[in-house]
């Protein structure tokens, strides 16, 4: 079955200011390029896959395809946003890091499991560095959490 994640990808403006945020400024080395010229449906592209590195072994992949209209936003928290896991001495590193590069900061929130700092990169995706609280494990385990009862309770509350 299902083993792990292996990427996951997003579209970019440009690859290589996506380079640069990602790689250049977070660390993540690229690490694959699939240029593209035409898609499993014959239709014909010229696009460029992405593939950023995690120490995991997952990568955060990025497509740019000009010829493929995209509406790109500036994305709210709540609508997407990608975490990434640090140490808690690193996510103060890349806290001071963020702000005197001059790109978008917020943070650090405590989460009580986690607390985050929070980045908007070139494409206006959130990109969230997080570290783990001593709790999290307890926090993140549906076995005391409560996890299910919590999302049953919450589907007859909303309505």
């Amino acid at each position: 079955m299902i083993q792990g994640l292996h990427h996951a990808a997003y579209r970019c403006r440009d690859s290589e200011e996506t380079r640069e945020f990602y790689e250049d400024f977070l660390g993540l080395p690229l690490s694959g390029t699939l240029q593209i010229g035409e898609t499993k449906s014959g239709r014909q592209t010229n696009t460029l896959h992405t593939f950023y590195g995690l120490d995991d072994g997952s990568y955060l992949a990025f497509f740019e395809a000009p010829d493929m209209p995209f509406k790109f936003r500036n994305q709210h928290d709540f609508d997407l946003h990608i975490a990434l896991e640090v140490t808690r001495e690193d996510l103060g590193k890349m806290f001071e890091k963020g702000k005197q590069a001059g790109i978008e900061t917020r943070g650090i929130a405590d989460h009580h499991f986690i607390e985050s700092i929070y980045f908007r990169d070139p494409n206006g995706y959130v990109i969230e560095l997080t570290a783990k609280n001593p709790e999290h494990d307890i926090e993140m385990d549906p076995k005391v959490n409560g996890a299910r009862q919590k999302l049953d309770a919450w589907q007859v509350d909303k309505s």
